[in-house]
């Protein structure tokens, strides 16, 4: 099951993954990231220890090379995985075990990996890495949603579609932008659609909350409603 994207963008260094697939709540257990260290995708015959593993062995120094040796290593089923890393540094690691089903394969750019298994094709593989290659310099959650759309549109999971997720972080522990899709019929539709109401209210009030460089925020409510207020009355505009 599933095609996914992880990737690191060169300009802001946020990191974050985005997948799809016929599945119930892929976000549940896939995608894995941590500001400042690296993104991954655990996927085919899904490990979903590999997550915290590989995000640890990340954290303490590891390469995308090295964390992928090691989770695999340990692992008597890892001709059933798929697995992609992207570290801090932009350094990309990927498998595909030979047991995972058809079809499945990687393609690994400067940055970013596509991955994928129970395709309709290497052409949905393809075509969401030829769309993400080509759409640098816009923000990662927009250049995530239109390489999915690219895959899906050459056919996608060979199964049909039901969940999705994005999930980004930039310097900061918490997430950019977290999105899932457990369960809908169009599910990166419904993702775009949840993307765009994330950039009114929510991307808003993201300008006021606590961070590492200010651990208080704003937190004066008279400032922040109408700050709010304003981008969704303008989001409705649109």
């Amino acid at each position: 099951m599933t095609w996914s994207i992880v990737a690191r963008d060169p300009a802001s260094g946020a990191l974050g993954v985005a997948v799809t697939t016929k599945f119930f709540a892929v976000g549940a257990l896939c995608p894995w990231v941590r500001a400042g260290v690296g993104a991954l995708s655990t996927q085919a015959l899904v490990n979903p220890t590999y997550g915290p593993r590989g995000i640890d062995l990340l954290t303490a120094g590891a390469t995308a090379e090295d964390t992928a040796r090691v989770l695999l290593a340990s692992d008597a089923g890892r001709a059933t995985r798929q697995l992609h890393i992207v570290d801090a540094k932009g350094t990309v690691a990927a498998h595909t075990g030979d047991d995972c089903i058809g079809w499945r394969g990687h393609r690994v750019g400067e940055g970013f990996s596509v991955a994928g298994n129970m395709l309709a094709g290497q052409a949905v593989v393809d075509a969401t890495f030829e769309s993400f290659r080509r759409s640098a310099g816009r923000s990662l959650a927009e250049r995530f949603l239109d390489a999915l759309d690219a895959g899906q549109a050459e056919g996608g999971d060979m199964r049909g579609k039901q969940s999705a997720a994005i999930l980004i972080h930039d310097s900061e522990d918490y997430p950019a932008l977290s999105l899932r899709v457990d369960d809908h019929a169009e599910p990166l539709a419904e993702m775009r659609r949840l993307h765009r109401l994330s950039q009114a209210g929510y991307g808003a009030y993201r300008r006021f909350i606590a961070t590492k460089q200010d651990p208080v925020g704003v937190f004066d409510r008279s400032v922040i409603r109408p700050a709010v207020e304003a981008a969704e009355a303008a989001a409705k505009g649109t």
